[in-house]
This record gives structure tokens, C-alpha cells and sequence, in this order.
């Protein structure tokens, strides 16, 4: 995807989305590619990297008390 300085310019965070979401930017003026941006991290895929997922990150808890029993201890806060 190319812009030009103006674009950056006057939308930021919209190029910022674009290259979080994995799209290299070239950034033009007067016609002439001055700069890049480029994301650090490419976004993983479930296929790439199965551990990102949250789903069933209960299913391996080892502990007595039920989910529903955590998230309502959780949710009683701190007694003085």
C-alpha cells in the first residue's frame, strides 16, 4: 500500500491500524518512495501458533473449585 506524507499526515491512526493488521506502508513524496513501515510482530494465525487461543484454558485446571466458583470468589473482592 502506498501513501503520501500528506496522508500520513492527516491520518495516523488509520496507518497505524493498517500496519498492526500485517500491511507494509510505503510512504511516497513527490511521487518517490522516501520510507517504509512495516509491522515488528506479523499477526499469528491459530494454525501458526495454537497456544494464543483463550478457549478451554480451564480444561487443563488442576484446581477442586468449579469455573463458576473462581469468577464468584473473584467477583466478592477484598473483605476488611
Amino acid at each position: 500500500m502506498e501513501i503520501t506524507t500528506k496522508e500520513l499526515r492527516i491520518q495516523p491512526g488509520k496507518i497505524i491500524d493498517q500496519v498492526v493488521n500485517g500491511h507494509e506502508i510505503t510512504v511516497t513524496f513527490r511521487g518517490k518512495a522516501l520510507a517504509r513501515i512495516v509491522p515488528i510482530i506479523k499477526k499469528a494465525t491459530v494454525e501458526e501458533n495454537e497456544e494464543i487461543s483463550i478457549f478451554g484454558m480451564w480444561k487443563a485446571h488442576s484446581d477442586e473449585c468449579s469455573v463458576e466458583g473462581t469468577v464468584r470468589e473473584i467477583r466478592k473482592g477484598r473483605q476488611f
